[in-house]
C-alpha cells in the first residue's frame, strides 16, 4: 500500500501578509512530519516509478516498496516549498516532489486559480465579494447568454469538501463556469483591486525561480520535479491539441530544471481534472506516473497514471487527538 499526501501552501499563516489564505502553518506542517515519521517509511518518486515499472512476485506492480510507504507531494511551485519544505524534508533525510505550472515559472505570472485564492484571502466577507462578481457579469449579458443571477446562484453555490456554498460559489464561477475571456478579465480586475495591480512582482514572490528549483534537483535527499501543466487548466475538459501543448511546456519545464531530457517522468493533473485522451498523451511521451485529487491510498501500483492522494487535512500531527480513518499504523 502506498499514501501520497498532497499540500499546497505551507507557511507561517499567522505571520503573513495574507493569514487567511487556504494553507498549512508551519507548526502543523513540522507536526504532522513527526506523525508521518512515526506511521510511514517515505519513499521518494524515483522508487514509486520504480516499482509502477516492475511486476511484484504476487503479479501486483508496487511490490517493491516498503508495507506503509508514504510520498509527499507539493503541488503549484510555491516558494513555500523552497524556504519553509524543502529544509525541514532535508534536515530529516527524506525526498519530497514537486510540481510547478511551467507559466508561473518562467514567465512570472500568477495563475488564474492562485488570483482567485488570494483574492478570497484578501476579502473579509464572501458574500460581499459575491455581489461584486455578479455586478461585473451584469455589462457582459450583452456580449455573454448567461443565465440570471438566481441561476447562476443555484447552480454553483453548492457545498465543497473545504468551503460552504458562498465561497464555492466564488470558485465555481471563476474556475469554470463562467464563459473563459469573462471570467479572466473578472479575476483580473478582483486581483488588481483587492490584492495587487503588480502582477509580476507577486509572482516572483509567490513561486519559486527556475535557479531554486535547481538547487533542490541536485540536492540529495532526492527532491524531485514533476509536470504540472503551464496554465493549470482543466485538462479533461481542453481540445487534444491543448492538452498535448499544455504537456509539452511542461516537459521543456522539466528539462530546463534538469539541465538535460527527461526520460520517465510524472504528471500531477491540475484540479486533478483528465481524461482518456490526456492518459493517451502522456503514455505517448513517457509519463510513468500520473496523480489526482481522488482521496484515497493505493493499494497496488496497476494503474500508475491514475493514482490517489490524500490532502494533509487527511493527516493528523502529532498535536492531534483523533487518528485519521486512512493511517494505517504497521
Amino acid at each position: 500500500m502506498l499514501t501520497i499526501i498532497m499540500y499546497h501552501y505551507v507557511r507561517d499563516l499567522a505571520r503573513s501578509r495574507y493569514p487567511a489564505i487556504k494553507g498549512l502553518s508551519t507548526e502543523r506542517f513540522e507536526g504532522q512530519l513527526d506523525y508521518i515519521a512515526r506511521h510511514y517509511q517515505v519513499v521518494s518518486l524515483s522508487q514509486v516509478q520504480s516499482a509502477a515499472q516492475t511486476e511484484a512476485p504476487t503479479g501486483q506492480k508496487g511490490g517493491s516498496l516498503p508495507a506503509n510507504a508514504c510520498l509527499l507531494s507539493f503541488d503549484d511551485g510555491f516558494s513555500d516549498h523552497y524556504l519553509t519544505v524543502y529544509p525541514r524534508l532535508a534536515a530529516r533525510g527524506w525526498s519530497g516532489c514537486f510540481f510547478p505550472p511551467a507559466e508561473a515559472i518562467l514567465e512570472h505570472k500568477v495563475l488564474d486559480v492562485h488570483k482567485i485564492h488570494f483574492v478570497l484571502a484578501a476579502s473579509s466577507d464572501p458574500t460581499v465579494l459575491t455581489r461584486r462578481i455578479l455586478d461585473l457579469i451584469a455589462p457582459a449579458r450583452s456580449t455573454f447568454p448567461l443565465p440570471p443571477d438566481s441561476t447562476l446562484q443555484e447552480n454553483w453555490a453548492k457545498p465543497g469538501r473545504y468551503d460552504g456554498p458562498e465561497v464555492m460559489f466564488i470558485k465555481n464561477a471563476l474556475q469554470q463556469g463562467l464563459p473563459l475571456p469573462l471570467r479572466g478579465q473578472i479575476i483580473d480586475q478582483l486581483f488588481a483591486e483587492l490584492v495587487t495591480p503588480n502582477e509580476n512582482t507577486f509572482a516572483r514572490d509567490l513561486y519559486m525561480s527556475l535557479t531554486q528549483m535547481q538547487e533542490m534537483a541536485g540536492s540529495h535527499p532526492e527532491m524531485a520535479f514533476g509536470g504540472h501543466g503551464s496554465k493549470h487548466v482543466w485538462m479533461g475538459k481542453s481540445t487534444p491539441a491543448q492538452q498535448a501543448a499544455e504537456i509539452t511546456e511542461c516537459r521543456s519545464l522539466l528539462e530546463n530544471i534538469y539541465q538535460h531530457p527527461v526520460g520517465g517522468w510524472t504528471m500531477c493533473y491540475p484540479y486533478g481534472n483528465y481524461n482518456e485522451e490526456t492518459l493517451g498523451l502522456l503514455r505517448a511521451r513517457n509519463c510513468v506516473l500520473g496523480l489526482t485529487t481522488r482521496v484515497d491510498v493505493v493499494p497496488d501500483l496497476a494503474h500508475p497514471l491514475e493514482l490517489p492522494r490524500l490532502d494533509t487535512n487527511d493527516i493528523p500531527c502529532t498535536r492531534d487527538a483523533a487518528v485519521s480513518r486512512w493511517t494505517q499504523t504497521p
